[in-house]
């Protein structure tokens, strides 16, 4: 089993920025690949960013090149989402989620294992 409690969340305005955190426990940290997705209000749940157990990432298109950085220490046990400019389409429930195999950072939601309750960002206009 792995525990994932994600934090940072809250109201920010629109060109702020939060930096997310998922603490994970239950399992060796450095072994786990790890993502973050968003499921805003009547949409589905789409993925934003992962990191492999060896620090590779993956960014959705949208987030390429610009407006977020995904990270991890593994001697904390904890993986970051490092969000800039952020803008109201941004708002949404932040989940991470981990998935157990020693593989490539990917993006299917079914890949993943174990989830976090998530954490609400609001984006004010």
């Amino acid at each position: 089993q792995v525990q994932l409690v994600e934090s940072g969340g809250g109201l920010v305005q629109a060109g702020g920025s939060l930096r997310l955190s998922c603490a994970a426990s239950g399992r060796t940290f450095s072994t786990l690949s790890m993502g973050w997705f968003r499921q805003a209000p009547g949409k589905e749940r789409e993925f934003v960013a992962a990191i492999s157990w060896s620090g590779s990432t993956n960014y959705a298109d949208s987030m390429k090149g610009r407006r977020c950085t995904i990270s991890r220490d593994n001697a904390k046990n904890t993986v970051y989402l490092q969000m800039n400019s952020l803008k109201p389409e941004d708002t949404a429930v932040y989940y991470c989620a981990a998935d157990l195999r020693l593989g490539r950072p990917v993006q299917a939601i079914f890949e993943y294992d174990y989830w976090g309750q998530g954490t609400q960002v609001t984006v004010s206009s």
